[in-house]
């Protein structure tokens, strides 16, 4: 069996965090499909979003993780992609309902606004909860 892969994108804003969450992810059996950035100087987060978003389309990877200094211009960028939900995550229970509720395949954190561990909580979360379907699928069927 093959281990699930994870992409893994970020401006310099959410480097640091993003060399956590990719630490995080290898600790825990899965594969990293690391698009960068890979350092503290200046990038454009939009050119991460887009990066992730071919890769899923692509499908080198089913689901995703973003972040950037706040993690909102990131996730407008991403969310840009029909094929991408990606949710801003804050803690633990919006992490859980970014699955529950809207099947977020990229979660996004903010890398001045979260905590390090508070942001691998938030990632546990989004891999192990899995999306309810019922109500809900009505209502992402919408959004396509």
């Amino acid at each position: 069996m093959s281990k699930e892969i994870i992409v893994l994108a970020g401006d310099h804003g959410g480097y640091d965090l993003k060399v956590i969450l990719k630490s995080f992810l290898l600790e825990n059996d899965f594969e990293v499909l690391d698009l960068g950035c890979n350092g503290l100087e200046s990038v454009d987060y939009p050119d991460f979003a887009h990066a992730l978003a071919d890769a899923i389309k692509e499908n080198k990877a089913t689901r995703g993780v973003l972040v950037c200094g706040s993690g909102i211009g990131i996730s407008i960028a991403a969310n840009r992609h029909a094929h991408i939900r990606a949710a801003l995550v804050h803690d633990r229970l919006t992490a859980e309902l970014s699955r529950q509720h809207n099947n977020a395949n990229v979660i996004v954190m903010g890398g001045r606004t979260i905590g390090p561990d508070v942001a691998k909580d938030c990632l546990k979360a989004f891999l192990k909860t899995e999306f309810e379907g019922g109500r809900h699928q009505r209502r992402i069927a919408k959004m396509s």
